[in-house]
């Protein structure tokens, strides 16, 4: 997402110069839709809700959404001043107005075009996976991609290497998952235009935790919290002990 920020940090500028307010929009509204509310924020959802305070990936990802919030609200003040205005005011109270302040400055460093290159593998990954959820869910064998815990089948030497280290579970919002690197059987599910891809649907075990809507094995692990998950218990244990529960 930062990497993201820096591209269009460059597009926003160039098109206030020139006056082309169509660019900025067309290019922000994609990005808003297409990026965060379909993706990045629907993937990190479970962590902002349901992650412990100290968690170390909830804390990054509220920077994450700190620097979203700045430089998209001051780069649309210029069009849509009385919004951003409102938005900005509620963030930021002690504020005299968000037509005062500059855009952001974006690091240099947040530009990684390989780490952009191979999040869109990932997401071509993802994408076959959701498409394949999308038939479950078609045929009433589930409901929640929660209830899910596919196999993806990845013949593609870079398309396994691209999803190598990530939480594949977490990115296609499902209980868990399982990557091999051979190819599928017949009759798994594909898509023509992402090569070397295919899943085969399975449910999820164990119990669904109360809190978080994930099935896992060690649902009712912790007698003081019986219906989540350790992952659950411990948070809610951590908010309990900040006075938050």
């Amino acid at each position: 997402m930062l990497h993201r920020l820096s591209e269009l940090d460059e597009v926003v500028r160039k098109g206030y110069d020139a006056f082309d307010f169509k660019r900025i929009t067309r290019a922000l509204i994609d990005f808003m839709v297409v990026e965060l509310s379909a993706f990045y924020f629907d993937v990190r959802k479970d962590a902002l809700y349901c992650d412990a305070p100290s968690s170390v990936r909830r804390k990054a990802a509220l920077v994450v959404v700190r620097h979203l919030f700045d430089n998209l609200v001051t780069w649309l003040a210029p069009m849509l001043p009385f919004t951003a205005e409102e938005a900005w005011l509620a963030r930021y109270p002690e504020a005299v107005s968000v037509h005062l302040e500059q855009f952001r400055a974006v690091p240099a460093e947040w530009r990684d075009e390989a780490l952009a290159a191979r999040w869109r593998k990932v997401r071509a990954v993802r994408r076959v996976v959701t498409g394949a959820l999308e038939v479950e869910r078609r045929e009433k064998r589930i409901g929640s991609s929660l209830e899910a815990a596919p196999i993806v089948h990845i013949a593609d030497p870079e398309l396994m290497a691209a999803v190598a280290d990530v939480d594949m579970a977490e990115v296609c919002i499902v209980s868990a998952i399982s990557i091999l690197d051979k190819a599928a059987p017949q009759g798994a599910f594909a898509l023509d235009d992402i090569g070397g891809v295919a899943v085969v649907p399975a449910l999820a075990a164990g119990r669904k935790c109360a809190r978080s809507w994930r099935y896992t094995d060690d649902v009712g692990s912790d007698p003081e919290f019986p219906e989540v998950s350790a992952r659950d218990a411990a948070a809610l244990r951590e908010l309990r002990a900040l006075g938050r529960l």
